[in-house]
């Protein structure tokens, strides 16, 4: 049997409508050497249910990591998932991220040693991101522009995301005011370089939790490319009632430590002995 190549790691917590639309999308990757690990933060039987029944129905194998609900512990639960993974490289991305069908062909074909991968996302409002239906997911329908204007999408620049390929593509890479970061949402990397920070700091909720991971990668000496207009998911919307002001500041705070003191392994992430 060959062995995995890529680990995708998806985060969720009681979405499985919007899960199920995440698995559909990556039953048609162009890239096919991967396995999906799912790092649920708690979620109900209802999720359970849905990938047990996913997991018969598409193309690559699931793992489903999951503990109990004890309010946001996201990065515990992508601690074990990413211990858990069989691949040496690591994609990360959520449950509500409709993936492009080159989704992972650009993760895989632009990973490189001293490196993680910085992508986006295309946020839909909610009325599309409703009625996207499994065979717009196959078919590459929420992916064409002219398919999501006719269903309301407003035009501005951000569309350019959706639109952009060759030298567009790579021009808007290069010029993007936006820093390459790890994002939760879009990110890749070695499970070694994981491994050597230690995985997310468990200490962190809700509110730039993965971007401090990314810069301990930084003090660590490695570098990010972005490929924001090339790795391409798109966001379904949904609230976020979990968010709360401390966490925030409490993150906040975590951050500027691990700037100023240019550390590159948390004491609190996936060993918690030997760190």
């Amino acid at each position: 049997m060959k062995a995995i190549d890529i680990s995708v790691i998806i985060s969720t917590y009681n979405n499985p409508k919007w899960l199920q639309k995440v698995l559909w999308s990556f039953d048609v990757q162009t890239f096919k050497n991967f396995e999906v690990v799912i790092a649920d933060d708690g979620s109900t039987e209802e999720t359970k249910s849905l990938i047990d029944t996913m997991a018969l129905e598409v193309s690559y194998p699931i793992q489903h990591i999951w503990h109990e609900d004890n309010g946001f512990q996201k990065t515990i639960i992508l601690n074990k998932a990413t211990v858990a993974s069989n691949g040496n490289y690591l994609v990360y991305t959520d449950g509500d991220c409709i993936a492009r069908a080159d989704f992972l062909n650009v993760h895989a074909s632009r990973r490189e040693a001293g490196y993680f991968l910085s992508g986006g996302y295309f946020k839909l409002p909610m009325d599309i991101s409703e009625i996207i239906t499994e065979v717009d997911i196959k078919a590459q329908h929420c992916f064409d522009i002219k398919w999501l204007k006719q269903h309301g999408l407003k035009s501005t620049f951000k569309n350019n995301k959706i639109t952009s390929t060759g030298v567009k593509e790579s021009l808007l890479n290069t010029l993007t005011p936006t820093t390459a970061t790890w994002n939760g949402h879009n990110a890749s990397g070695y499970k070694s370089d994981i491994i050597a920070a230690n995985g997310y700091d468990e200490r962190m909720q809700y509110g730039g939790e993965d971007r401090e991971l990314g810069e301990r990668l930084f003090n660590a000496g490695l570098k990010a490319k972005q490929i924001r207009y090339s790795a391409i998911c798109l966001h379904l919307d949904h609230a976020r009632g979990y968010v709360k002001p401390e966490m925030i500041e409490k993150n906040k705070a975590i951050r500027a430590t691990t700037k100023s003191e240019k550390i590159t392994k948390t004491d609190y992430g996936i060993d918690k002995q030997k760190s």
